[in-house]
């Protein structure tokens, strides 16, 4: 790319707004020109804003530490600074929808973290590794706003991303029956043990609206383009539970599936190994070399050794065996606020400015 994309980060203060800064530091096509966040930070030095609550490990970019952070509800006035908007903004579902639709009426793409416009028919939520054919709904998105390059496009939620792309590599054998428990970092939450100290040594077995996420959107992924809109898959039929874990970061799954044509232990590694999309046949900047990790240990994957796989962008995967009453079993690892919200939806930007959806303004 010749001339870097200016981006905003909208929500650009909170945990995932961090990430979203924390990765675009020295990114090869874009660079943060705009931050915008509630009017109680708006008029405030980026560094100021988040004095006291920056949550990653790596020190606030020094690209950024200056940058004025603007009132993200001035949807034109942000929207003249950018080429396109990352959003992650902590608002209601309803106005989240009102106003990423109004930033892609500027003629401003958004890229979304959030969960409002998963649904909205004409919007695609993709895995650039999986659906990214899923993208092709956006010209019929854009007649509907009546727009020529503003649109909308998400990222499903960061619990689905440790076992739908093994399920993914396997579809071959005709998968039809999942049962999944996830257990999810206090980061999905928007935490670190200094905010959240009651989840130290604790378990809780509840996720608001988690569980309908997990067993729906999956499906929404695997579904096809019809007429304009996603229309989602009848199969796999998934039943989950999640449950929240005193983990920092990263996601884990496990998870028990039936197949129509049963395979061997030795194909499905090798199913596994060889999967692969879009995002490592064009080389993006954020996709990893190999997109899932088989791990032969009987004692992993693990949080702390491998979370980290592949900058976070990698699926680990681990344990694959016969079950007595399910065909196969197997654990499941992703990093839940890097390839399952922040980096991607970074990686979902870098397939939409390759494929020409995002270009300068």
């Amino acid at each position: 790319m010749e001339k870097k994309l200016k981006v905003g980060i909208l929500g650009g203060t909170g945990m995932v707004g961090q990430r979203f800064i924390s990765l675009l530091e020295n990114h090869p096509w874009f660079e943060v020109v705009t931050i915008a966040a509630s009017e109680r930070s708006a008029g405030q030095t980026y560094e100021s804003a988040v004095s006291g609550r920056w949550k990653m490990t790596t020190p606030i970019p020094e690209a950024v530490k200056k940058l004025v952070v603007m009132n993200v509800n001035e949807v034109e006035r942000v929207a003249a600074t950018v080429d396109f908007v990352f959003s992650a903004v902590d608002m209601t579902k309803e106005e989240i929808k009102a106003i990423e639709e109004a930033y892609a009426k500027t003629e401003t793409p958004v890229v979304s973290n959030n969960s409002a416009h998963r649904w909205t028919p004409d919007v695609p939520m993709v895995i650039p590794e999986i659906n990214p054919e899923h993208f092709d709904v956006i010209e019929h998105q854009k007649k509907r706003l009546g727009t020529t390059r503003g649109f909308i496009a998400v990222k499903p939620n960061c619990s689905i991303q440790s076992y739908v792309p093994a399920l993914t590599a396997w579809m071959e054998f005709e998968p039809y029956e999942v049962v999944v428990t996830t257990y999810q970092a206090i980061s999905g939450a928007g935490k670190t043990f200094k905010d959240w100290p009651e989840m130290v040594e604790n378990i809780i077995p509840y996720i608001g609206g988690e569980e309908e996420k997990s067993e729906q959107e999956p499906l929404r992924v695997w579904g096809r383009v019809k007429d304009g809109v996603i229309e989602k898959a009848a199969e796999p039929v998934i039943t989950c539970q999640c449950i929240r874990v005193p983990v920092l970061n990263g996601h884990t799954a496990a998870v028990f599936v039936k197949f129509r044509k049963k395979p061997t232990k030795e194909q499905l590694i090798e199913k596994l190994k060889a999967f692969k999309g879009l995002p490592q046949e064009l080389k993006l900047p954020s996709a990893p070399k190999q997109f899932i990790q088989y791990m032969e240990e009987d004692n992993r994957p693990q949080v702390k050794a491998d979370v980290d796989y592949e900058k976070g962008m990698g699926i680990s995967i681990g344990r694959i065996r016969e079950d007595s009453l399910y065909d196969f079993k197997f654990v499941g690892l992703s990093h839940n606020t890097v390839r399952g919200a922040a980096g991607g939806a970074v990686l979902c930007a870098e397939s939409l400015a390759a494929k020409g959806y995002i270009a300068g303004k």
